[in-house]
């Protein structure tokens, strides 16, 4: 059970995000469901409580491609609660154009990857101060089919929908190892994980090849359901105590990428990521 337990899932609206956060709300937890849309949070909120009547949860507006947002949202996840136990990043996308974002960051890495480093980075204390704090990273085995590109980060020359994706899913595995290396021997453990092709609206607005992709094999692909059972696990269940620093699948650990390991690359990849997002603390 998770009573007394204080969770944050960003991205859950839909999605794996919505099932995690219904999980962890059944299990007893606080829920804080952030969304960019109050529509969708207020009905996630209130069909989480229709269907669990003791369920507590909140939601915090947040548009993750402006750091000032992930900023207010921080600051006001602090004021109202002096400790996180849960931190799950999921919130993300894929775009079919480049696009920037209002601080003037390649969209994709600005959602995938610097969200999740400054929101975390940011609710460190919070994270400190709860007994035993878990950071659960969603990413995905497509980041084995990239490296991070430091001399076109934002993919200006060589920009395509999956070329991006595949670059912010290996840096969430990267800032899983060097937050795990850097926090070692503290009460907050990180994991990243790869959730499997779910069927969601991910993907669909994109053309060609890719958008094909998702459209003709959405319907075989796991239901959210599946795809969040390894999030929530890792969120709560004993068998992960004190694990850091790792990567898994359908609840079982398995090794990353080669490069996901290299020590430098995720040493470079967090002072590039701090530096983009003005956050030099940890």
């Amino acid at each position: 059970m998770m009573n007394d337990k204080i969770c944050v899932v960003t991205g859950a609206s839909s999605g794996i995000g919505r099932v995690t956060a219904e999980a962890l709300a059944e299990l007893g937890a606080m829920v804080l469901i952030v969304c960019r849309n109050r529509e969708k949070s207020e009905s996630t909120r209130l069909e989480i409580i229709r269907k669990h009547k003791d369920a507590r949860v909140e939601f915090f507006l947040a548009d993750l491609s402006s750091q000032k947002e992930i900023h207010v949202l921080a600051d006001a996840i602090k004021a109202r609660y002096q400790h996180i136990d849960v931190l799950v990043n999921n919130a993300g996308g894929i775009n079919p154009k480049r696009t920037l974002t209002v601080d003037g960051i390649e969209m994709t890495f600005a959602v995938n990857h610097l969200a999740y480093f400054l929101l975390t980075n940011l609710l460190l204390d919070q994270l400190r101060a709860a007994s035993a704090a878990r950071v659960v990273n969603v990413s995905s085995d497509v980041h084995r089919y990239t490296t991070i590109f430091f001399d076109d980060l934002g993919l200006e020359r060589s920009y395509t929908p999956m070329k991006a994706y595949c670059q912010s899913k290996l840096a969430n595995i990267l800032f899983t190892h060097e937050l795990g290396r850097r926090l070692r021997g503290t009460n907050v453990t990180t994991n990243a994980l790869h959730p499997g092709s779910v069927r969601t609206n991910f993907g669909k607005n994109l053309s060609g090849i890719s958008g094909f992709y998702f459209r003709a094999f959405g319907p075989l692909m796991r239901s959210p359901a599946k795809g969040a059972e390894t999030v929530i696990w890792l969120a709560t269940s004993s068998d992960v105590d004190g694990v850091t620093g790792r990567y898994f699948f359908d609840k079982r650990e398995i090794r990353s990428s080669s490069s996901s390991y290299d020590g430098e690359i995720a040493r470079k990849l967090w002072d590039v990521s701090a530096q983009l997002t003005g956050f030099f603390g940890t």
